[in-house]
């Protein structure tokens, strides 16, 4: 049985896309991006801004946008039996021409973790989507399962203030 991904968190004046593969288990059952406690992205995102984690989903993905921080998965749909990446059978990426035809602010795309970015390329790049305009950037997976620690993760995820000018 198939297991799908959420709607992005987008808006017009989004410069940078946070792509991930698709929502593990735990945050298909909260219906939340990064839902997992467990998982750096949240935690990363306000630290970078120097603000403490709000508890709200909602307050969450309006702080990405006031941030000009869009969030998706690269795929739509697959096949998978639990959380890993590695497990992903028949999979069935997001409408990337849609989307950068829909937001073109968005200038810069960082993948979480190498998954996402192989994807990425395998299944949207591929297909001549024209993303000629954007810039890709590879960032450590905010995943538990990539057991670098959160301050070697952060100071590579930094290249986000950079992107957005600040």
């Amino acid at each position: 049985m198939p297991i799908y991904s959420f709607d992005p968190i987008v808006d017009d004046n989004c410069k940078v896309l946070i792509l991930g593969t698709m929502p593990g288990v735990i945050s298909l059952k909260r219906q939340q991006y990064y839902g997992n406690m467990q998982n750096n992205f949240w935690r990363i995102i306000y630290s970078l801004f120097g603000e403490t984690i709000d508890e709200d989903y909602d307050r969450r993905k309006k702080f990405l946008l006031v941030h000009n921080i869009a969030a998706w998965d690269v795929l739509k749909a697959c096949e998978r039996e639990g959380s890993s990446d590695s497990e992903i059978r028949d999979p069935m990426p997001n409408d990337f021409a849609w989307l950068f035809s829909s937001y073109p602010n968005i200038a810069n795309v960082c993948f979480n973790g190498g998954p996402a970015e192989r994807l990425y390329k395998r299944y949207v790049e591929k297909r001549g989507v024209n993303a000629a305009d954007k810039t890709f950037y590879s960032l450590p997976s905010t995943s538990p399962a990539y057991t670098i620690g959160f301050e070697r993760k952060f100071e590579q995820w930094k290249l986000l203030l950079t992107l957005l000018d600040l």
